[in-house]
């Protein structure tokens, strides 16, 4: 079995296991017990009753962070020659035609978003196994498949996330930096926390959230009251 390290175990005391928290004061723990030597990313876990093999319980959307991410995102367009200089103006980092598809091909994944337009799909089809496993394939459930190139790159930099349930049905989900103030980090998690919510599957049966754990990237988690969550106001 695999040991921690003392740090982490240091910042495991810190934590009651088995109280449940308000999103705030988990934040505001989570900062405090954060040791490590760069700026960590805010994550949350959440466990909620779907079984994803039903099409009816797939859950997949975007939600726009209204405190940003804390990155810097790098964007690529895939589009059709004529449209590539609208594509730049728009902002985008990379831009190409059926060129970018064969560099993609042979390993070139400099970005952090791939945004394609609706008439490059079956050009890209192919980049499946390359791109799906790193959550980049383009899907119009994404808003990542479009000819509105200057709103979905604004966004997308802006702070505009997708998620997407495993086959557990958990989500795993950054919503910020360590660095953002315990209030801003919980005006994200509140935005996600509405957005899960009105996007919830028609076959969802029963109590929808099962739990919801925040952690940090090299820290313990720490379980949180869903229904403190839903009922705080910003």
């Amino acid at each position: 079995m695999r040991k921690s390290s003392r740090r982490f175990q240091q910042a495991l005391e810190k934590i009651e296991s088995n109280r449940l928290y308000s999103p705030l004061h988990a934040l505001a723990l989570l900062k405090k017990i954060s040791s490590v030597k760069f700026t960590e990313t805010a994550e949350a876990h959440i466990a909620l009753n779907l079984d994803p093999k039903y099409a009816d319980q797939q859950l997949r959307s975007t939600v726009v962070l209204p405190k940003g991410t804390g990155r810097s995102i790098r964007v690529a367009v895939i589009a059709k020659s004529d449209k590539v200089s609208q594509a730049l103006s728009a902002g985008a980092d990379i831009v190409g035609s059926e060129d970018l598809v064969q560099e993609i091909m042979q390993g070139r994944l400099d970005f952090d978003k791939l945004i394609a337009a609706p008439d490059m799909m079956l050009a890209i089809a192919k980049l499946g196994k390359v791109l799906g496993p790193r959550g980049l394939m383009p899907s119009p459930k994404a808003g990542t498949v479009t000819n509105e190139f200057a709103n979905t790159i604004r966004e997308f930099k802006a702070g505009k996330l997708e998620y997407k349930v495993d086959r557990t049905g958990i989500l795993h989900i950054p919503f910020g930096k360590l660095s953002f103030s315990a209030e801003d980090l919980f005006c994200n998690l509140k935005a996600l926390q509405e957005s899960i919510d009105k996007n919830k599957p028609a076959g969802s049966k029963g109590k929808y959230w099962k739990s919801c754990y925040l952690s940090s990237t090299m820290g313990p988690s720490i379980s949180i009251d869903i229904g403190l969550m839903r009922d705080s106001v910003l």
